[in-house]
This record gives C-alpha cells, structure tokens and sequence, in this order.
C-alpha cells in the first residue's frame, strides 16, 4: 500500500508542537493563563495527544491492510502495546526525570495509555470496523456522562486506570483509558477514509473536519454537556477556549479533533522540502518521542549552567508531575523557550532523518516496533 503523505505531515506538525510543550516543562511556564502568550502556548499542544492517538489508530488500520491478516495485526498491537507501556515505566520515566526515584514516582503519560489503548485494540479488530468505529464514537460522546455521577472518594486501581485518574502507589496515573481508546477505535475506522482514492478522501476528510469543528462550538455555546464552563464573553475566548484535558472532556476532543482534519484535508498535496523536512518527524513517531524527551531534558540542563553557572537540582526533580518548586527567578522567557524548541527539532532531525531512511530501506521485526 501506498503510503499516505498528510498522515505523515500531521504527525510531524504534532511532533513539533509536543516539543513546545515539553521544554515548556523544563522552562517552568505554567500550563496556561494568565496571559495570552502562555495561555496559548499551552493551547496549542493540546492537539498533539488527540491527533497522535486518533492517528495511531489509523496507522494500525493501515498496517492491518498490509498484513492482510487480523490475526497477525492483534499480535502485533499486543505485542507494541506492552513494549510501549514498559518503555513509559521504565526508560522513558529515566528520560523525563533524570533520577531513579521509582520508589516514589512512575509516570502513566500517553505512551502508557497508547499501549493499553493498542492491547484493547488487538481484541477489537476481529469486530466489523463499522462496530469499531461506532464503540469508538460513543465513548467519546456519551463518557461525559459521568459528570452527572459522584466520583468515589476512594477509587479502586481499576477505576483510576479506567477514568477516574490518580495515584496506585508510586504510579502516577495521568492518561485513563476512557475515552482514549474511544480516540483510537474512531481513529482505526478511519483508516477507511483515509484509504478512499485521493480527491474523494481529500473532500470526506475536510467535511468531516468542518463538522466536529461546529460541533465543538454548538456545544460551548449551549454549555450544558461535555464539558459545561458557564463561560461569558467576558473575560472572552481564553475561557471558551479552556477545556478539560485529564480526563479529556468531548468538548476538548471536539476542540482538537476537528482541526485535526482540517488540517489532513489541506495538507493532502503538500509537496516539498518544508513537507519532506516536517514528515521526517512523522515517519518516526515513536523514535522521535523517545529521542526528544532526553534531548530537551539535557538542553535545559544546558541552559542552567549558561544562566546560573550550575545545573539547578530542580532540573532532576520529578517531571512532568511532581518535580516541586523550582527556585524564584527560574522561569524561563516565551522567546528562550521557543528558541530552545528551535534548536531541538534541528537536533532531532537528523537523526530522525538516519532512522526514517533505516525503516524503508532495511525493514525488519524490531523497527516495525519502533
């Protein structure tokens, strides 16, 4: 099959907007408000989460097609889904911390829950896509739902895994499954657009990305479900704009979602070097996320001894969660920190690059992994 340029576009866009939120960390911005500046520098990241799990989902769908086979591609999704959950435990939880506090602290971020999200999907893909599609839709829609029940005051593990968040011991749960895997499976029955022939696609994926745009400001502007804020026009779109990430409200998906597919609809004929350049990083998604993470970590390092003359110990707290209070004046600037982003995606593309190159060239078992 063919492989399809905008998926790769979009991931990449997503992978340059995750840097930005992620030196944000190391730079000790606040995640939003209360100025525009940092209000939308956070902002903006809220797409990567949505667009990288919903498009994981599709790049299964599209590997099933490959395979030919829906035996072979739930081995596959079970098998990548642990190798991910133990990377998020273990080596990526190293990357962020630079410590080996796991007597205190393990972070269950995105890759933990895309691992759980990809293990479910191995059971899915024997359903009709149709049925994977429509589960994957009602758990987006209807898991709001909960808002209309207590929340138990002491959670079980398997309640806090599923929604509700929390700690298990010295697991930190920061994505549930619900509705991520709702993202996933509605991302999975897209494979079926995404394969139509090109300009019937191009045209399905922008109406689909219009509708769950209006949808998203249809529900804000009736403020009653999904994510229900009792905004007013004043103070004004910072607060129409702020919708729950953890656990991500409908309001939020439909938020990040629809210009998701925008965007994919609009990229569909991008050609060149700034395409070629930015696809690099969507052909390897998950080399680069655990490429990036260490390689920001050690730039702020860097950073520190520049300003400070000394790697400040907060740098080797606990991030992203529990790292404490970093010392009065640490803060780093808007401009430092997007230029630091700068600096790192040039430092992650050649890499990125080399390995892009390595997967088509010289496919094997472990990089189809990775």
């Amino acid at each position: 099959m063919k492989r399809i340029v905008s998926i790769d576009i979009v991931r990449g866009i997503v992978m340059m907007l995750m840097a930005i939120d992620h030196v944000r960390v190391y730079a000790a911005i606040p995640p939003g408000g209360p100025s525009p500046g940092v209000f939308f520098t956070r902002w903006i990241t809220h797409f990567v989460a949505p667009a990288f799990i919903f498009l994981a989902g599709t790049s299964a769908y599209l590997h099933g097609q490959k395979l030919g086979n829906m035996a072979e591609l739930s081995k596959f999704l079970a098998v990548r889904g642990a190798i991910l959950i133990a990377l998020e435990l273990t080596l990526i939880r190293i990357f962020w911390t630079f410590n080996f506090d796991f007597g205190n602290y393990i972070l269950a971020g995105v890759i933990w829950v895309i691992g759980w999200c990809m293990i479910l999907l191995a059971v899915a893909v024997h359903l009709p896509v149709r049925v994977v599609g429509a589960i994957g839709i009602g758990l987006i829609t209807l898991h709001n739902l909960m808002d209309f029940v207590p929340w138990p005051e002491n959670p079980s593990w398997l309640l806090k895994v599923l929604y509700y968040g929390g700690g298990i011991g010295p697991l930190k749960i920061l994505y549930v499954i619900v509705p991520w895997l709702g993202v996933m499976l509605a991302g999975y029955a897209f494979g079926r657009v995404i394969t139509m022939e090109p300009d019937r696609r191009r045209t399905t994926v922008l109406r689909l990305g219009l509708a769950v745009t209006a949808a998203f400001l249809v529900l804000r502007a009736v403020d009653r479900y999904g994510d229900p804020r009792h905004w007013r026009p004043d103070p004004g779109v910072l607060q129409f704009l702020a919708t729950t990430k953890y656990p991500a409200s409908l309001a939020f998906l439909l938020m990040t979602l629809g210009p998701m597919l925008i965007v994919l609809a609009l990229v569909d004929r991008w050609r060149g070097r700034v395409a070629d350049g930015i696809s690099t990083f969507g052909r390897v998604p998950m080399f680069y996320y655990l490429l990036h993470i260490p390689v920001i970590h050690l730039a702020a390092c860097i950073v520190s001894l520049v300003r400070e003359g000394r790697v400040v110990p907060w740098l080797f707290g606990n991030h992203p969660l529990m790292p404490g209070h970093p010392a009065a004046g640490y803060m780093w600037s808007l401009g430092l920190l997007y230029l630091v982003t700068a600096a790192t995606l040039i430092a992650l593309y050649f890499p990125c690059r080399w390995y892009a190159r390595v997967r088509a060239e010289r496919r094997s078992a472990w990089t189809s992994y990775l």
